[in-house]
């Protein structure tokens, strides 16, 4: 009995141990199997080696930026002048005739790879970009660059990025399925009309915009105000009787962000060659979806 009252706290010492070690590796394994669980589930969901980081949507607002001291104040447009607003109101026949004509000119919109190397004036392009402009944006920020090239060289230069991240894009990011998509419209990696368009025009989205001072500011929404105004600017070529294609180069901004001198504010969301058709100009049989299948009518 006396043996046995000194060895009872010295297995009661030895029991606490052992029950410690194994509640210890037991949190231990759970931690490695939960945060390996985290890292394979994340690199499933992120892994997209097609995505262009230049592409991805950064339209939040993260608290990076209350934190970052270069950060323009935003009450300084408060006192925002606001004036009166009349629009013309046509009668409704007139309201319908209208509509009608401009779904007649959209609906003749086409994307085009062949495009003629015949000139147009300058001023046809300025109004039109002028005409994107006048898009609608978050908090009126206008987060939108067009770079517009006209230069033989500069434009080769290009072809020679977009062609080469091309390449790569159909042989190996984009994988079977969207190649095998793509197939019916018979496009590649070859864009002679980068070469062959007579201006070539770069929207750049500009993820937050600076100030005279060096400020930063805010730039709400940028990518869906860009896409806007690149609506619009499709809508504004068909009406001058031009043509383009969007084209969305993949893992080609950064390259060519430094080739026109932009900055690192900017990253390149569309590039679209312009020009008249080609005179042997063809483009796919496509039908457009019924309005039934575009539109719900509550």
């Amino acid at each position: 009995m006396a043996l046995l009252s000194v060895l009872t706290p010295v297995l009661a010492v030895v029991l606490c141990l052992v029950i410690g070690f194994i509640l210890l590796g037991s949190r231990e394994t759970k931690t490695t199997s939960t945060s390996t669980g985290k890292t394979e589930g994340a690199s499933k969901a992120d892994f997209r080696p097609w995505v262009d980081q230049d592409l991805q949507d950064d339209t939040e607002i993260t608290a990076k930026e209350d934190e970052d001291g270069d950060w323009a104040d935003s009450n300084e447009d408060e006192d925002l002048l606001h004036v009166p607003y009349s629009p013309p109101r046509y009668p409704e026949e007139t309201m319908l005739a209208r509509s009608k004509d401009l779904y007649t000119l959209m609906n003749q919109r086409r994307s085009v790879r062949f495009i003629s190397p015949e000139p147009f004036p300058q001023e046809v392009i300025d109004n039109v970009i002028r005409t994107a402009g006048t898009a609608p944006s978050g908090a009126h920020t206008e987060p939108w660059t067009f770079v517009v090239v006209s230069d033989p060289e500069t434009k080769h230069q290009i072809r020679r990025i977009v062609e080469e991240e091309e390449e790569v894009n159909y042989r190996q990011r984009m994988g079977d399925k969207w190649v095998h998509d793509l197939a019916k419209l018979k496009t590649n990696w070859i864009k002679e009309y980068l070469d062959v368009a007579p201006y070539l025009v770069l929207v750049f989205k500009q993820t937050y915009g600076i100030l005279p001072n060096g400020k930063k500011r805010t730039h709400y929404y940028n990518e869906i105000s860009v896409s806007i105004s690149c609506g619009l600017l499709l809508a504004a070529l068909q009406n001058v009787g031009l043509v383009t294609v969007t084209t969305t180069p993949l893992n080609c901004g950064p390259q060519l962000r430094l080739l026109l001198k932009r900055p690192a504010n900017e990253k390149l969301l569309i590039l679209l060659p312009v020009g008249y058709p080609a005179s042997d100009a063809t483009v796919p049989d496509l039908k457009r979806k019924p309005l039934d299948d575009i539109m719900v009518h509550i």
